[in-house]
């Protein structure tokens, strides 16, 4: 659902499909506003948990802003230009300053970025989507972000149990980053956690081997990030490459956004509000 580019309005544009039952709007009044709450902490911690490795946090969030930035100026002409020049004037200095940030955070890197830039991103990109009027369609830039949040549940939500840090582990002798895993013992993982493993290991998008630790029937299994995901299916890569794949799928995903933005638009709605 999209809602018009009003000021100080909280409904929201129903599908045509829908406006037989619902009408052509529907109000949501505070709901918006928890919405777009919800919208901010994902934004913020959502490149947070896909970070760990030299360059990824800022090439992807420097593939996002850029993306903003097309949008922005292909919007321009619509009747949302002054929403659209305000988000540049806030996404353009920032494509410059992690222009210069990643080529120091680069492998190897000599500038390591940590939360407070990933969650700096995360508020810009919110801030910007939110008062530029284009949240949803933010979110589709976010869909390699999206898909690792969803992946990453079952820890997150400890179904599973979840160390720490889940970075990809380091091979010293050949120089290449592998999988990282959990072992814990069968019987303290929750029923439904098992059935999270046996699924996820039978459809082959987790590693699982049951084994004896010290003498105690165990579970071992990649920790849930799509860093360890893409490990699990290549093998070990040399850093710079696993994040030159990350960044590509960013990249991929970010036309898909274009493509699919406009057109769904149209069909769900009739019209393309810009």
């Amino acid at each position: 659902m999209v809602y018009y580019v009003t000021e100080n309005r909280t409904e929201i544009v129903v599908p045509l499909l829908l406006r037989g039952f619902l009408g052509t709007s529907v109000q949501l009044g505070f709901l918006y506003y928890v919405y777009m709450g919800l919208l901010a902490v994902f934004a913020t911690n959502a490149i947070n948990i896909l970070a760990g490795i030299n360059g990824l946090e800022v090439g992807q969030s420097l593939i996002i802003a850029v993306s903003v930035m097309v949008f922005n100026l292909t919007s321009l002409s619509g009747l949302s230009r002054s929403y659209h020049e305000f988000s540049l004037y806030f996404i353009l200095p920032y494509i410059g300053t992690t222009t210069a940030l990643l080529a120091h955070n680069w492998y190897p890197s000599k500038v390591f970025a940590g939360d407070t830039f990933c969650y700096f991103s995360g508020m810009t990109f919110a801030v910007v989507s939110i008062l530029g009027h284009f949240s949803k369609t933010l979110l589709l830039f976010f869909i390699p972000q999206i898909l690792n949040f969803l992946y990453s549940l079952p820890q997150l939500f400890h179904i599973l149990p979840c160390p720490r840090h889940r970075l990809p582990k380091y091979i010293k002798e050949d120089d290449k980053v592998t999988m990282s895993t959990t072992c814990v013992p069968w019987m303290e993982v929750k029923p439904l956690g098992k059935l999270i493993v046996n699924i996820l290991s039978k459809f082959g998008f987790l590693y699982m081997e049951r084994k004896l630790e010290n003498g105690v029937d165990s579970v071992v299994y990649n920790n849930l990030t799509i860093i360890n995901l893409i490990l699990k299916f290549h093998g070990p890569m040399h850093e710079q490459s696993l994040t030159l794949v990350l960044l590509v799928i960013q990249f991929i995903c970010s036309i898909i956004a274009f493509m699919v933005r406009y057109p769904l638009a149209h069909a769900l709605f009739g019209e393309i509000v810009v």
